[in-house]
């Protein structure tokens, strides 16, 4: 066994996980991240789902600028290693696929490569050490704390169900033919796992962690069920990757799973679902919905056809969950997984051979309405689409399928701030309002980053329906990444202090860094402190210091969308929402910061912060807003 010792131990290389480790190490802790596969990245590689789910605002506002810095340098990839298209090589916003669900799609590889690029500096520095292949096993406890963790380093041969590319990215670890124990101290622990791993290693369930839909009466919220369902767990998925490929109609064809007719009914397989008009047809299209690679973007040979990656209700397996009442034991979890792997394979088949075929359709440019690939004698075909090729080459894998499954929903702390469905909803599934015309979610002042995203939750098999509602622009608060009991651990994934409801609109891409940057700097704060996570939440000094250093570090706290990172008075505006003033209205989202400024907001705003009473300036609200934070800071407040 080997004995590794550093500041903080990072548990799982996910979307969070990487925030994390770029934010601990960057604030100066030497880091040690673990991850179970050769790829870095999680839901925006690993998993497949690389058209990130977003806000509206995203390009300007409403995701730290380390997110930002890495949606840059995706389009940074494609603009330098590509030929694109004249339309595509003015874009500023270049979105490769041309996807609608996100402004942004790129191929698996192109976030690994990115992240690695992100992550190098740390690496070079010594600072970061990333150990591939390696899981967590059991954690070593004194009381509430988290003394070390084992975990265990296996050589690269791939599992068949969790098949492991073979790549250049790939960590090198042919050099260990035989597992490798390691223990691993730290003073802080980040679960950075898709599944919050971590946490029945070092926690109790019930006490330290739940799963599953807690009941009305846990959590007051009008959606959550009259009793507790254990079993009520967002479905997971394996995406896989599709080429509009009518060259390569005759081979196309792949062998249905031994299965299929039973998975068939399980899935019962479709193309229409929730926002979904048809394959290729009406305002939102199956085909355009995830599409990584739009070939009217490119002038490049490498990339002649439309590639799109598939994560639809089709292949979302309702046949049981990796986590949850009904998961069982280590086998059957892997049979589960297994089973999930064939759905989506059994879903290609399907598309190939059954789904019915539209009278007009056109692949988005790849192909003419009214054209007909096939040959002669398969003219009359009215279903299946064999122009449809997997691509076993995204992400490496001998079947096609994600390394991992897109997990939605994860073992989930019990925090010092559990976040509730009423916060943040416009109306619940009832259409009783909860937020209603506010622009804002419930103000949060502990927040540590921004969101927002519906409140979406997939049907999962054991009778839970599909809900997709509104909700208005949130916070993510540092109450609900601090548990309740144990000390050092820190949640950076989709582990932190939602309920299962809220868990559907936190767990997307921006947010998921934003935790994950955010748990990685409180690790740094509290370490140079010789501070808990638990003592900078109740302290409000310690606090408001904390949230100084995110905004020095470009993260926004309060929903403010015409004052950007890089704004002259972005500190100071995000400094004074977060102390509670009322600087903008609760009709819109925006601050203004071109205005005159009032006297009567002048007068308003330094009664509330307890400052004496002054001539008024004649000033911008930028400006009035930057003076006040000024002779705060100068009085020390």
């Amino acid at each position: 066994m080997s004995d590794l010792s550093c500041d903080a131990l990072i548990v799982g290389g996910s979307t969070g996980g990487v925030a994390a480790a770029m934010s601990a190490t960057k604030s100066g802790l030497n880091v040690v991240l673990i991850e179970e596969t050769g790829w870095l990245g999680g839901q925006l590689t690993t998993q497949g789902v690389c058209t990130p789910d977003e806000q509206s605002h995203v390009e300007t506002f409403g995701a730290t600028q380390s997110y930002a810095n890495f949606r840059k340098a995706i389009r940074a990839h494609y603009t330098s290693k590509y030929t694109l298209s004249p339309e595509a090589e003015k874009s500023e916003t270049l979105n490769p696929g041309n996807c609608w669900v996100s402004r942004l799609s790129y191929e698996p590889k192109a976030g690994v490569e990115v992240l690695l690029q992100m992550l190098k500096p740390f690496e070079e520095s010594g600072r970061l050490t990333i150990l591939y292949h390696t899981k967590a096993i059991s954690c070593e406890m004194n009381g509430a704390e988290i003394v070390a963790v084992q975990a265990k380093q296996s050589s690269p041969t791939p599992n068949p169900q969790r098949l492991t590319p073979n790549t250049q990215n790939q960590a090198p670890n042919a050099q260990h033919p035989t597992p490798i124990a390691h223990r691993i101290s730290a003073k802080f622990f980040l679960d950075a796992t898709d599944l919050g791993e971590l946490l029945p290693m070092c926690g109790i369930e019930g006490v330290d962690w739940i799963l599953g839909a807690e009941s009305r009466s846990q959590t007051g919220e009008p959606d959550a069920p009259e009793e507790s369902k254990p079993n009520w767990v967002q479905p997971f998925t394996f995406p896989f990757g599709l080429e509009w490929s009518p060259a390569t109609v005759a081979t196309n064809l792949i062998e249905p799973p031994t299965d299929y007719e039973e998975l068939k009914r399980l899935q019962n397989y479709h193309i229409k679902h929730g926002a979904i008009t048809g394959l290729f047809k009406g305002r939102a299209p199956w085909w355009s919905y995830r599409r990584i690679h739009a070939a009217a973007n490119f002038r490049d040979a490498r990339i002649p056809n439309d590639v799109a990656i598939i994560n639809t209700a089709g292949n979302d397996y309702y046949g049981g969950n990796v986590i949850g009442a009904d998961s069982g034991s280590e086998a059957q979890i892997e049979e589960t997984l297994a089973r999930a792997r064939r759905v989506s394979l059994g879903y290609v088949h399907w598309l190939q051979t059954e789904c019915p075929r539209e009278e007009e359709f056109s692949a988005n440019g790849t192909n003419a309405p009214n054209s007909n690939p096939l040959n002669s004698a398969n003219n009359e075909l009215k279903f299946g689409y064999p122009e449809f090729r997997l691509r076993t080459d995204l992400f490496d894998t001998s079947d096609g399928c994600s390394i991992l499954p897109y997990i939605r929903e994860s073992r989930r702390i019990l925090s010092r701030r559990t976040i509730l469905e009423q916060e943040i909803v416009v109306k619940d599934f009832q259409g009783v309002v909860c937020r209603g015309e506010r622009a804002r979610a419930e103000f949060m002042p502990d927040s540590v980053g921004v969101g927002h995203y519906a409140l979406d939750i997939h049907p999962n098999g054991h009778g839970e329906p599909n809900h997709y509602v509104a909700t208005r622009p949130f916070q993510i608060p540092l109450g609900a990444l601090i548990p309740i009991r144990l000390t050092n651990l820190l949640p950076a994934c989709k582990n932190l202090g939602t309920t299962h409801l809220t868990n559907g609109a936190y767990r997307l891409h921006p947010i998921e860094w934003n935790i994950g940057e955010a748990a990685g700097r409180l690790a740094a704060f509290c370490h140079r402190r010789n501070l808990t996570p638990s003592q900078v939440y109740v302290n409000q000094a310690a606090l408001s210091n904390f949230q100084n250093e995110l905004l020095s570090e470009g993260i926004p706290l309060n929903w403010y969308i015409d004052v950007p990172i890089g704004h002259s008075a972005f500190g100071a505006v995000q400094s004074l929402a977060s102390k509670g003033l009322q600087v903008g209205s609760e009709s819109d989202l925006l601050f203004r910061p071109e205005e005159s400024f009032s006297s009567e907001d002048w007068d308003s705003w330094r009664q509330a912060l307890n400052l004496s009473q002054s001539n008024f300036p004649e000033k911008t609200r930028s400006e009035a807003a930057i003076l006040i934070i000024r002779e705060l800071d100068a009085q020390g407040g």
